[in-house]
Formats: C-alpha cells, sequence, structure tokens
C-alpha cells in the first residue's frame, strides 16, 4: 500500500508539474496552418496581463539601441557630402585688411666744385641724409568663380549623393540586425526562463523521488542501489537547475545590451513569416532586389563609377573668373588714396603633371569592378541566406509538431514505467530514466517553439522586409530625408539642425 500511494503521489506531482510548467513555458502561436499551436496557445495564455510584448521590445529596441543611434549620426555626417560637393557651383570670397608703419632712410653724396675765379680747381664732397616715413593701410576684396572644370564638380555631387543613398540602405542593414537581434535575446529569455521552470519542477519531483525510493528502502522492498540512483539523479538535476540559472543570467543581460531595458514579465512571442512571400522562388527573388545589404553594393558600384569620371576630369581645362577691389592709403608721400579693381578670365590647359592623374583613373577603374564584384558576391549571399532562413523555418515548424509528439508519448511511458514499477517489473532506474527523457522532450519543445519564432525573423531579414513599416510597430519611424533637406542647400551656419 505504502509503495502505490508514492507512486500515484508522485505521478501525481509530475501530471501537475507537466501542466504547470507547459502553462509557464512560452507556447507561441505558430501560424494559421498549425491548428495545434492555436490550441495549446488559448489552453496556456489568456492573455498578456500588462506583461512586455515581443513588439514593444523591438520598440524599445529601435528607439534605444546605440549602434542604430550611431549609424544614423553616421548618416547624417555622409549628408553633409552632398553641400560639401554643392560647393564647386558657388563663388568664393574673401577679403583682406592691412595696416602698418614703413620708413625709408636715403643718404646721398653730393660733388661740389671748388672755384678760384672763373676756374675749377677740385671738388669737396657733400653728404645729405633724408628720411621718409608712412603708414599705409589697405581693404580689399576678392571673388573667384570656377566657371568649369570638367565636370568634376557635377561628378562629385552625384557621387556624394550615391553615397547617401549606400549609408541610408546601410542603416537598414543595422536596424535589421538590431530588430533581429532583440528578437533572438527576446525569445531567449523567455526560453530560458521557461527551462528554468522546468528544471526547477524537475529537481522537485525527482526529489520526491528519492523520497519515495528511501521510504521503500526502508521497508526492504528496494536495495541501496535504487537509492543511490536516485541520489544521483538528485545531484544531476541540482547540477542542470544551477546552469539554467547560468543561462537565464547570459539572456537578461544580452537583452539589456540590445534593448537597452532590463527584462521584466514577457509576454509570448509570435512568429512573422506572415510577411514572407509564399513561395521559396519569390522569396529569393525578393532577397536579391530589396536586401538592403545588395542595394548598398549596387549604390557602391555608382559611387566607384562616378570616381572615374571625377579623376577624368583632371585631364578638362579650368575657366575661372577672378575679381579683385582694392583700397590703398597712404602709400607714399604724395599718393593719398588709391582704389584698384580688376576682372580677369583665366584659362588653365593641363598638359603632363607627371602622370599622377592618369594613374588615378586607372586605380578607379579597378575599383569599379572590385565593386561589381562585391555586388555579385552579396547578391550570392543574399541568396544562400534566404534558401538557409527559409530550411530552417521549415525544419523549425516540423520540429514542433515532432517534439510535441515526443511530450505526448513521453508522458504516456513514464506512467507505464511507474504502473510496471509498481508490480515489480521496472526498477527505480526505469523510473528516472523515463523522467529524464520527459524532461529532454519538455525542453525540446520549449526549444522548437523558440527556434520557430526567431526563424520567422530571420527570414524576413533575409529578404530585406524586417522593418518597422512591415510590423506595424507603433514607433515614429526616422526619417533621414528630414536632415538632408536641411543641409543640402545650407550655403552658411556652423549649428547643426539640432542645434549643436
Amino acid at each position: 500500500m505504502l509503495r502505490l500511494m508514492g507512486d500515484r503521489g508522485v505521478v501525481r506531482s509530475l501530471a501537475r508539474a507537466g501542466s504547470l510548467l507547459l502553462a509557464a513555458a512560452f507556447v507561441m502561436a505558430a501560424g494559421s496552418g498549425l491548428a495545434a499551436d492555436r490550441r495549446v496557445a488559448s489552453a496556456g495564455v489568456g492573455n498578456n496581463g500588462g506583461a512586455t510584448t515581443l513588439e514593444q521590445a523591438l520598440v524599445q529596441a529601435y528607439q534605444n539601441n546605440p549602434q542604430i543611434n550611431a549609424q544614423r549620426a553616421l548618416l547624417r555626417a555622409t549628408d553633409e557630402a552632398v553641400p560639401q560637393a554643392l560647393s564647386g557651383y558657388r563663388p568664393r570670397i574673401s577679403g583682406t585688411y592691412s595696416n602698418g608703419v614703413t620708413w625709408t632712410e636715403t643718404a646721398t653724396e653730393v660733388q661740389v666744385p671748388v672755384l678760384r675765379g672763373a676756374r675749377t680747381v677740385g671738388t669737396v664732397g657733400s653728404r645729405d641724409r633724408d628720411v621718409t616715413r608712412t603708414n599705409p593701410a589697405s581693404v580689399g576684396a576678392q571673388l573667384q568663380q570656377t566657371l568649369f572644370n570638367g565636370f568634376q564638380t557635377a561628378n562629385r555631387t552625384r557621387q556624394a549623393e550615391a553615397q547617401v543613398f549606400a549609408a541610408r540602405e546601410t542603416l537598414r542593414v543595422i536596424e535589421q540586425t538590431v530588430l533581429l537581434d532583440a528578437a533572438t535575446v527576446y525569445m531567449n529569455v523567455l526560453r530560458d526562463s521557461a527551462v528554468l521552470e522546468l528544471q526547477r519542477r524537475n529537481v522537485e519531483v525527482i526529489q520526491e523521488q528519492l523520497r519515495q525510493t528511501r521510504d521503500r528502502f526502508n521497508v526492504g522492498e528496494v536495495t541501496r542501489t535504487d537509492v543511490a540512483q536516485a541520489e544521483s539523479r538528485v545531484a544531476a538535476a541540482q547540477s542542470q537547475f544551477l546552469a539554467a540559472q547560468a543561462n537565464l543570467t547570459t539572456s537578461r543581460a544580452a537583452y539589456r545590451r540590445v534593448i537597452g531595458v532590463d527584462p521584466g514579465r514577457l509576454a509570448n512571442g509570435t512568429p512573422v513569416d506572415r510577411f514572407v512571400p509564399r513561395t521559396l522562388d519569390l522569396a529569393v527573388a525578393q532577397g536579391q532586389a530589396e536586401n538592403p545589404s545588395v542595394m548598398a553594393a549596387e549604390y557602391g558600384v555608382d559611387v566607384a563609377q562616378l570616381q572615374v569620371k571625377v579623376n577624368e576630369g583632371s585631364l578638362y581645362p579650368v575657366i575661372t573668373v577672378t575679381g579683385n577691389i582694392q583700397q590703398n592709403w597712404h602709400t607714399s608721400d604724395t599718393i593719398q588714396s588709391q582704389m584698384v579693381g580688376s576682372v580677369v578670365g583665366q584659362l588653365t590647359v593641363p598638359i603632363y603633371q607627371g602622370g599622377q592623374e592618369y594613374s588615378l583613373i586607372r586605380q578607379a577603374k579597378e575599383t569599379v569592378g572590385q565593386r561589381r564584384l562585391e555586388l555579385a558576391q552579396n547578391r550570392d549571399q543574399a541568396r544562400a541566406n534566404v534558401v538557409q532562413s527559409w530550411g530552417q523555418l521549415d525544419a523549425a515548424k516540423a520540429q514542433i509538431d515532432a517534439t510535441r509528439s515526443q511530450v505526448t508519448a513521453a508522458e504516456i511511458a513514464l506512467n507505464g514505467v511507474r504502473e510496471e514499477a509498481r508490480v515489480g517489473q521496472r526498477t527505480t532506474l526505469d523510473v528516472l530514466n523515463a523522467t529524464q527523457e520527459l524532461l529532454n522532450a519538455r525542453v525540446a519543445l520549449v526549444t522548437a517553439q523558440r527556434d520557430r519564432v526567431v526563424a520567422s525573423y530571420t527570414l524576413l531579414s533575409a529578404v530585406g522586409r524586417l522593418a518597422v513599416p512591415v510590423l506595424g510597430l507603433q514607433v515614429p519611424l526616422y526619417d533621414p530625408m528630414i536632415h538632408y533637406q536641411q543641409v543640402r542647400d545650407a550655403w552658411v551656419g556652423i549649428r547643426t539642425p539640432d542645434g549643436r
């Protein structure tokens, strides 16, 4: 009777722990095609109850993550390249002012003839010293305008604009990376929290099993070996519990690093593969066309091609016009003021500059070839990422079904092993092994559910659609055009648009 009551008590504890664990574990809706996932979700969690959702965590990462903010600052700095290039169309004006003292000291010697009567008998030297002091001053202005420089200004402007477009795509890359990291660390915290709860419950169950085994040993139903096996499993369960604690601490630290705040109570995460094309071919085509890494590489080719044109501009003549006006005062004793003005046009024709300009052109053409190869590499990488992510998502979906079946079978097996152990057909070790297999199956289910969500975000990132507008996040969208328009045509001013 003691053995029967002990076994049934352990079975009830396991059943109760299993139901609590499945409710505590994050049960995620796996999309419209997985009715079983919807049933588990509806049975496990009713509502979020004020818990932080995955969407809210993504909003926090979008606003707070320093990597995104640093890339936005870099983009704003890149915007300034456009007005710098446009400055080639504008005149250059300079002013001068001078004031000082000049003096001139002149010593002269004059030979005076000595007369005796009407006849000159010799000469006598006579010295004279003359000192002149003036206070010259002048004010002048110069205006220089380039009329033609081999289209270098136009090409530099187009090149700067292409650099801005490339920087915007790079910002999209960083945003996708951070959002994917945020979704990953969010699901990691959920997974590790659920695994920690599983391990804690497992320790309680194994300790109960140890207590029942000791009771049975005291009445002579089992041997000391059975007690030692149960004690060993308790120690192993406690070790796994401590390891789960360490994993959760690590995941919480990563959550704080990516999202910017400590994780509180987290709601269930949901997959986003509904935003992905329905077929692999369409996903691959979209990834190769819209992935921000590919688009940034395309703009990189444009930048390199325009650099060739800029360097070729050094072979063209340069036409400039320069206007000067200057007012002078007291330049000499006899000149009180003087106004000087001039307008001069200049044509400079390069003939030979040591061969440097030809080398720069050849170098730029080689860079164009490099950028085109990098573009092809990025397209191949985008395709590989889409195919890999698609396969991982399919595998995660199948794994959820498999592990759910594994959990059900492990529960039935554990109940059967306990019943068989009650009549002497199974040993304590068989019961402990069945308990461990059930734990492993539940951990595998939790991990598969986490992988299902992360794989959907990974695939969405691979096709280039992991963005705030696509996800429908309730957060003001950062618009890089605002800063660009503020600085593009700014002729003067040292303050940034935000007042710094």
